[in-house]
């Protein structure tokens, strides 16, 4: 008769069980190990690591462009001819796909800490390969296409730096107990001796860093120069359409500085505001003028652009997401927007002293204005009474023509230039898109006179850092927002920065310092193993075949025939129970 006798009685590690199996797909006892990780595995570890980085990255750059996501849709909208919120997707799967290789990094270093062996499981293999392919891919076609808004991720900094940096060293001073662990761990002293010049040059590095972080907001507060003036580019089109008349009535009412606006002619000489070549994406001109809606705005005349629609696709589109916070009688007033004339915006912009910025289009060849649109557009705003002093002049075509009929107006460059050539032009004025000035170019144009505007600002930290740069004035499409700001985001001293710098370097230094003595104390009471141990819990280093063959004959043993028991089978494997020392051969 066989005899079945329980060897061991065993705890359910739930936990443990949910760990290696989400990871590896390793749920049962049996399939644990505590052996070193393959090559291949750790081969796979470091992708998983690399793939985290890039993520991460990629995550920050689009949480940073969120100043410029209208300007990637319309960037996108030239290209394909249809207007789509194209961040929605790329944020919708960049989120996604972070959460995802965010939670693989968080189980890959549980396994290091209980001493598991890695072993990724291949779906997660195909999840981490489809993640990074598909990051790579991104990264190449905004690089192509957008390239310039990378400056955004080094513009970023200046603002979140001092933070990031207290949070990447809690990160790596959180590590020091897996770290420690390792080492103490460890049996080999080339790996050890690896480990940590790997871990405290890391550390070294983070303790180091803020030599290298420059901010404009770590300066002395009497420094501080006044807020950057707004202008309300387009007026004010998250509250109302795009150079209609009820949007840049909405940035006057919220005190906006001034008014910018794209201008172009109409067939019969009218100057009109239309930021696009084509009138598809902001009337409805498709359903007016089916025949002619891919045809350039300015081949219409003035009676035939009154008839067109200019608010129901802000309805319809809602591209800044604000439609849902309207009222009804925003909305109705929103709707029934017709598209504004040069001479309507002239004249609030007058009414209220208030500058006015224009960006002009030049019509086609075909156009029959297209010798005299100057001639017209000037005397437009001669007609509307606002004074020549609050006409900002951007446009380079005939500019000398320009400054001998109206020598009153700002002349404007959208074109960095040295100090000396612009004066030489009688550029008094500067408009730059915000990553195209630094704070040196800054301090240069303002001792030298020459007042520089950057567009286009929305984000409240992009404007903080500007008016902590000194930047006189910025082109917005959010004054709703940045108007509520009376001091920078944030503001500190050197002195100030400095001690917290100081103060947190010793604070980590104290607590890995402490980590290491810990565990080097812990591990230094494990040196005795008993049998469960060495089955199903320490990292005993043993070869994969023994420790199979041990894990066999103790859940699976059948007693009989002169085997006496459990201690048998540990003397048969050299192993002595009463002792828990392996036996000498």
């Amino acid at each position: 008769m066989v005899k079945h006798q329980p060897l061991q009685v065993y705890e359910r590690q739930l936990c443990l069980s949910c760990l290696t199996g989400i990871y590896g797909c390793r749920w049962k006892r049996y399939q644990r190990s505590h052996d070193d990780t393959t090559k291949w595995e750790f081969l796979w570890s470091l992708i998983l690591f690399g793939t985290f980085s890039l993520l991460l990255v990629w995550f920050y750059f689009w949480w940073e462009a969120h100043n410029d996501y209208s300007e990637f849709n319309w960037f996108l909208y030239n290209r394909s001819g249809e207007w789509s919120d194209g961040t929605v997707p790329i944020l919708a799967t960049t989120a996604a796909g972070f959460t995802y290789i965010a939670f693989l990094m968080i189980l890959a270093l549980c396994h290091v800490a209980v001493g598991q062996q890695l072993n990724l499981h291949w779906l997660h293999k195909i999840g981490v390969t489809a993640a990074l392919l598909t990051t790579i891919i991104g990264v190449i076609s905004v690089t192509q296409m957008w390239g310039e808004e990378w400056d955004i991720v080094m513009i970023s900094l200046q603002a979140t730096g001092p933070f990031l940096h207290i949070g990447a060293l809690a990160a790596v001073t959180a590590l020091s107990w897996l770290v420690a662990g390792q080492v103490a761990r460890a049996e080999k002293t080339r790996f050890q001796v690896l480990l940590m010049v790997l871990y405290l040059g890391v550390l070294l590095a983070l303790y180091l860093a803020p030599l290298s972080i420059t901010s404009p907001c770590i300066m002395d507060q009497r420094s501080l120069k006044p807020p950057p003036s707004i202008i309300g580019h387009q007026g004010a089109p998250m509250l109302a359409p795009e150079n209609t008349a009820l949007s840049f009535q909405r940035a006057l009412r919220l005190n906006a500085s001034g008014l910018e606006g794209y201008v172009s002619i109409s067939l019969d000489g009218v100057p009109f505001l239309m930021r696009d070549r084509t009138l598809r994406r902001t009337t409805d001109v498709e359903q007016v003028f089916p025949n002619r809606q891919f045809d350039d705005a300015s081949l219409f005349n003035w009676t035939d652009l009154q008839s067109l629609n200019a608010g129901q696709w802000f309805i319809k589109d809602d591209p800044f997401w604000t439609v849902g916070s309207m009222s009804q009688r925003e909305l109705r007033q929103a709707e029934s927007q017709r598209v504004c004339s040069l001479q309507h915006m002239l004249r609030l912009a007058a009414s209220h002293n208030r500058t006015a910025l224009l960006r002009l289009h030049r019509p086609p060849p075909q156009h029959p204005r297209y010798w005299g649109w100057l001639n017209d557009t000037l005397e437009t705003i001669h007609l509307s009474g606002i004074p020549q002093h609050m006409v900002m002049w951007t446009e380079e075509w005939r500019r000398g023509f320009v400054e001998a009929v109206a020598p009153g107006f700002q002349q404007t460059s959208l074109e960095k230039r040295p100090v000396e050539e612009l004066h030489q032009r009688g550029i008094s004025r500067l408009l730059l898109r915000y990553n195209q000035a630094n704070e040196r170019d800054i301090r240069e144009f303002g001792s030298h006179n020459i007042s520089l505007t950057l567009y286009t600002v929305n984000e409240p930290w992009l404007y903080s850092l500007l008016w902590c740069s000194g930047v006189p004035s910025i082109s917005s499409e959010a004054p709703h927002i940045l108007l509520k700001l009376h001091a920078p985001i944030w503001l500190m001293s050197p002195d100030e920065y400095c001690l917290i710098w100081i103060a947190t370097d010793l604070i980590s230094f104290a607590i890995v310092l402490g980590v290491f003595v810990f565990q080097k104390w812990r591990m230094s009471g494990m040196s005795s193993y008993n049998p469960e141990q060495i089955m199903l819990s320490a990292a005993v280093r043993r070869s994969s075949r023994d420790v199979n063959i041990m894990k066999e004959k103790l859940i699976f043993s059948e007693v009989s025939n002169g085997v006496g028991g459990a201690d048998e089978l540990y003397m048969e494997n050299g192993f002595d129970c009463y002792t828990n020392q392996g036996i000498a051969h």
